[in-house]
């Protein structure tokens, strides 16, 4: 007995074969999703993102501004055979001396002491979602060795466990700042598209004077604005508004597009008739007639966030330290000395570059479902 094939004719895809079987929208927007390769990828890419911010502390071996004494030290080098025999993970101790010739410190590994790494251990304290109060670590080495799995930084902070807690900071800003987008631009195109004269005069004006305005320059002067005497969540929250009263723009246009076009629709009169309010009609009925292009632009406007949140930063204006994220710590990275001696320390620009690519790369799989008949 031959296999179903999938046939799209008319509104809904069938299955010929045995039986036809008519296929939901969403059911449509996902076969048509699964195809795309890249951003089947991405999603589960992007999931470990988040999974890695959900538990950063756990997973980091230090705390984020733990010092020790071995400033800029290289990768860590993690082995499992010693003298020819499998002992699991383990590391050597690395001595630190003073080279006569370059008056510069070396890093020597002494391989007569290995130190195996530990998993489940205690280290430095932490609270968990700013809640539960922890110190349990997924792997580390105690006070033996250290483990610096992506290298130290300027202070002997170890740049794995920055990096990592980072993306706590740095992820959730594009989360925050989208939904105020969200919200921003569905209310705002939502009455200028429904409403149209005056509404949508006054309204439009004021997105063409918005979007006129130069987006890092502007970014630039409100980052500027912070006081340097607030505290970090103030600074982090201000600055998650900041990158939100820019992006709106676009959805908003979007927004009001679509229902300049659904308005005069029959269900739309029917609804009116009905005895339905005006934003009733809005939220109810329009807005979820195109919710696939909704969550197509939040993907889209999610790696602007993580962009101009890093950029901000970068420049000394976003968040500032002890705060960590990838913008904060790329500060490290401002000149080539740094960066041809102590590559490790452009590993959150890797970091945000892989980021923004996987959103991206949802983006276009999303955007591809929401029309499943297109070729």
């Amino acid at each position: 007995m031959s296999s179903p094939t999938l046939v799209t004719s008319g509104p809904a895809v069938v299955a010929s074969g045995a039986e036809d079987v008519s296929w939901s929208q969403w059911r449509l927007i996902w076969a048509k999703f699964r195809s795309h390769k890249l951003a089947v990828v991405s999603i589960w890419l992007l999931g470990a993102f988040y999974l890695i911010a959900l538990f950063a502390q756990f997973l980091a071996p230090y705390g984020p501004w733990q010092p020790s004494p071995y400033a800029y030290a290289p990768p860590t080098r993690v082995h499992f055979f010693f003298n020819g025999r499998f002992v699991g993970p383990m590391v050597y101790r690395v001595k630190i001396q003073s080279n006569p010739a370059t008056f510069e410190r070396d890093f020597v590994i002494d391989k007569s002491q290995p130190v195996r790494v530990h998993w489940f251990v205690r280290g430095a304290g932490y609270r968990w979602l700013g809640l539960i109060p922890s110190d349990f670590h997924l792997f580390g080495v105690g006070a033996a060795a250290q483990i610096n799995l992506m290298g130290a930084d300027i202070l002997g902070r170890d740049c794995f466990s920055r990096d990592l807690i980072a993306t706590q900071i740095s992820l959730t800003v594009g989360l925050i700042g989208v939904f105020i987008t969200f919200v921003l631009g569905c209310l705002i195109g939502g009455a200028s598209g429904y409403y149209g004269g005056v509404v949508d005069n006054v309204v439009q004006r004021f997105m063409e004077f918005v979007t006129c305005l130069p987006t890092v320059p502007m970014w630039m002067a409100l980052g500027a604005a912070i006081p340097a005497s607030w505290s970090n969540l103030k600074v982090y929250f201000t600055i998650t508004v900041i990158l939100a009263l820019r992006s709106w723009t676009g959805l908003s246009r979007q927004v009001r597009s679509k229902l300049l076009e659904m308005r005069e629709e029959d269900f739309v009169v029917a609804a009116r008739v009905a005895g339905a309010t005006d934003w009733g009609i809005i939220l109810r009925h329009l807005l979820p007639g195109f919710a696939s292009y909704l969550i197509v632009n939040l993907t889209v406007e999610i790696p602007r966030m993580i962009l101009g949140e890093t950029t901000l930063s970068f420049f000394g204006l976003g968040l500032r330290p002890p705060t960590v994220s990838w913008g904060v710590l790329l500060q490290d990275a401002q000149n080539l000395a740094a960066i041809s001696s102590y590559p490790w320390l452009m590993f959150p620009a890797l970091m945000v570059v892989v980021c923004v690519l996987a959103f991206n790369f949802l983006g276009d799989g999303l955007r591809d479902a929401a029309d499943p008949f297109k070729e």
